[in-house]
């Protein structure tokens, strides 16, 4: 490399994901917005119906709603600028912007990923110590087990966007992706990027893998608890049935995206750039539809609501 480079550092970068299509890559703005509309107007809905409906004022509903707002803002800090990528080919993102985007992004995959670890605590309580639920989940008490997490992907999540704004990147700046992911970011970057490479692959343990042995856990001792009281127990283990299509879809689409880059050499860029892509998209399509479909409370309400709007 030119030494004269390694003094100057890229600050404005080009979004190039899916350019392999040529013409055609505007197109994609048809399935992407459809989807990115649908994941709005559905959690919207979602949430709205919660809101506004007192008998759906219970801890496992407002986990839900806080779940539906994380779906309605995480594809909001990249989807409308991926949407005017592909139909305006404006691909260009300053480093600030990059930064902010990557920190939006993570944040909400990681609140995603907390909220189904409270989900499943939520589950625990109600069906292995009834009794005790309302105080298990009231406020004071349930909030040893809110702020810990929160405070974990705070920490986690400067620590990694601080990290890469630390770097210059002096090879190029065309960056093959439709938004700025920490590793297509880095890959940018001359000099030593391994303690960044650490820190990706400690994150992957500490939160996604972490949260999903603490569910895994708790369905454990759910399910024992479950069969060990028969019939009712049989019941009460059906409200279960929807969280866990959730949590298995949700973390093998987030665990993929986390390690696209590390099974890079086995993936195209398209099929990297499209899991990523549906790690943002696919939940905030999937979860409003499987809780509106597969929860009887949630689903009387939404067609109480709509039956109410056409009179």
């Amino acid at each position: 490399m030119d030494p004269l480079m390694e003094n100057v550092s890229h600050t404005y970068f080009i979004l190039n994901g899916f350019d392999e299509l040529g013409e055609l890559r505007p197109l994609l703005f048809i399935p992407f917005s459809f989807i990115f509309l649908l994941s709005i107007s559905a959690n919207s809905l979602l949430l709205y119906v919660i809101v506004s409906q007192r008998v759906l004022h219970s801890p496992m509903y407002i986990l839900i709603a806080l779940l539906a707002c994380v779906d309605l803002s995480l594809p909001v800090y990249v989807i409308p600028n991926m949407l005017l990528n592909f139909l305006f080919d404006l691909r260009g993102i300053s480093l600030t912007g990059c930064l902010t985007q990557m920190y939006g992004n993570h944040i909400g995959g990681f609140l995603q990923s907390s909220l189904l670890v409270w989900m499943a605590l939520d589950r625990y309580f109600a069906i292995c110590t009834p009794l005790y639920y309302h105080n298990s989940m009231a406020l004071p008490g349930f909030l040893k087990f809110v702020i810990p997490l929160l405070i974990r992907n705070f920490l986690y999540n400067t620590v990694v966007v601080s990290l890469a704004g630390r770097l210059s990147f002096c090879y190029r700046n065309v960056m093959d992706h439709c938004f700025c992911e920490h590793m297509a970011l880095v890959k940018l970057a001359c000099g030593n990027t391994s303690l960044n490479n650490r820190v990706g692959l400690v994150g992957i343990f500490l939160i996604p893998v972490t949260d999903f042995f603490i569910i895994v856990i708790s369905y454990v001792i759910i399910f024992r608890s479950v069969f060990r009281s028969g019939t009712s127990g049989a019941k009460a283990l059906n409200t279960c049935v929807t969280h866990i299509i959730v949590i298995t879809v949700s973390l093998v689409i987030l665990l993929t995206a986390f390690l696209s880059y590390r099974i890079r050499n086995y993936l195209s860029p398209s099929i990297r750039i499209f899991i990523s892509t549906m790690y943002l998209l696919f939940p905030g399509c999937f979860n409003p539809i499987i809780y509106g479909l597969r929860t009887k409370e949630i689903r009387q309400q939404i067609l109480r609501v709509l039956n109410c709007n056409e009179k």
